[in-house]
């Protein structure tokens, strides 16, 4: 499987840090391509680790490609080029564009696509995003995929990198999701989706204790964002992915809080957010998968830095499953209608947790540890509030999970477990 997936916390240099970090300062008058145009397309984004029997997604993915007439255009310009792969002749370990993108293709071929093609950009092929031949291939295209890897060589590639304009290519694929077509991706082909102030990297404590910084850093702990941002495609909220398996939860309030965002779409793995009619004031929302996807509201959050450390009161979290549909302008969350309504009849006390953001250096930690002590505390009529706290010390930071009026649970069947979470409030503090 010649995947994008990446080992935990493993960080993927782009081809120049000092080229990306330089980005960081770009004015926001080059970014062309935000402007805001009205679209009858689609996007599904995927937090990361999209499996490929996943027929759910990928069958949502072609659908909004025309069903048995979808042809697909994959881009991998995020996987390193051939040049750069040691295994590139080996197709049994190779894992770079051009196999990444015959592997994707051959997938969307496997799962009903009438055709499935690469577009042949990427690091090797820089010139390419802005020939009038591919130009020609993404017009016969009805969808595309964003594959995983390093987003910032999305922006080298289809973005002129420190220019941020859009490639012929890009703005192509642009008008052809105005005019209906789907754009997904799956991981760092989700992440480029992002607007203003999109995540290069970071781990949830480093992110917590130091805040983040403009820029793409060598080091993958430290909290990293690019002001300009990706694509822009989706602009109601920052994007982050794998976000539970990783233990994002904590970064993504910390960026969210720094850059003045009161929005974050927090996509966990295997999970797809569809987001139809993006950028207009139809925007609509709907999740698809085995996990996912926490969106978290900082509209009536506060945060404070002393001598402790940062603090944050008053963040809501609410966690969207499989169907359930969210409405941006209204900031609306709706579960899917089969769901039930949980009235918990138990009074078992929720579980100490110890690790709330995963951290990389324990090795007994548990991903998706943040929506766990969530759901145990939305599962017990035995405590209003629960708390969990960091692994790291030095300050260690107390998350405190609170329900209150308005707060709601839902389960797949009566009386169950709890699936989803809808206003649930966040308070993270030092100590």
């Amino acid at each position: 499987m010649k995947t994008n997936a990446r080992p935990r916390r493993t960080l993927v240099l782009a081809t120049t840090t000092a080229l990306i970090t330089a980005l960081a300062g770009v004015p926001a008058a080059q970014a062309a391509h935000r402007s805001p145009q009205r679209t009858t397309g689609s996007l599904v984004l995927v937090g990361g680790a999209l499996a490929s029997d996943n027929t759910e997604i990928y069958g949502e993915i072609i659908k909004r490609a025309g069903g048995q007439k979808a042809r697909i255009g994959v881009l991998t310009a995020a996987s390193l080029p051939e040049s750069q792969d040691p295994d590139a002749g080996d197709p049994d370990k190779c894992s770079n564009s051009a196999c990444n993108g015959a592997y994707y293709a051959s997938l969307f071929k496997k799962h009903g696509a009438a055709d499935a093609q690469w577009i042949p950009i990427d690091l090797d092929h820089i010139d390419n995003a802005d020939s009038d031949t591919i130009v020609d291939q993404v017009n016969s295209m009805t969808g595309f995929f964003f594959g995983g890897g390093d987003q910032y060589r999305y922006i080298t590639t289809l973005l002129h990198g420190q220019q941020h304009t859009d490639s012929k290519v890009l703005a192509a694929i642009r008008d052809k999701l105005t005019h209906g077509a789907v754009i997904a991706g799956s991981s760092a082909g989700a992440q480029i989706a992002a607007g203003p102030d999109m995540v290069t990297g970071g781990d949830s404590y480093p992110a917590l204790r130091d805040g983040g910084f403009p820029g793409y850093f060598d080091d993958p702990s430290r909290l990293g964002y690019l002001p300009d941002g990706g694509f822009g495609f989706l602009t109601s909220g920052l994007v982050d992915t794998h976000t539970g398996a990783q233990g994002r939860e904590g970064r993504a309030l910390r960026l969210a809080s720094d850059t003045g965002h009161d929005r974050v779409y927090a996509l966990d793995e295997n999970t797809a957010l569809v987001v139809d009619q993006p950028g207009t004031p139809r925007e609509a929302i709907t999740v698809l998968g085995t996990n996912g996807v926490a969106v978290l509201d900082l509209r009536s959050a506060h945060s404070r830095h002393d001598r402790s450390g940062w603090s944050m009161a008053r963040a809501r979290y609410t966690y969207l499953t499989d169907g359930d549909h969210y409405d941006p302008r209204h900031w609306l969350a709706s579960p899917e209608p089969g769901k039930h309504l949980l009235r918990p009849h138990n009074d078992t006390p929720v579980p100490g947790n110890d690790d709330v953001f995963y951290s990389i250096d324990n090795p007994a930690g548990i991903p998706y540890s943040f929506r766990g002590t969530a759901r145990a505390l939305a599962a017990t009529n035995a405590q209003r509030s629960a708390t969990a706290t960091s692994y790291e010390t030095g300050p260690r930071f107390r998350v405190t999970f609170t329900k209150k009026p308005g707060f709601t649970a839902w389960t797949d069947e009566a009386d169950s477990v709890p699936r989803s979470l809808i206003g649930m409030y966040v308070a993270i503090t030092p100590e």
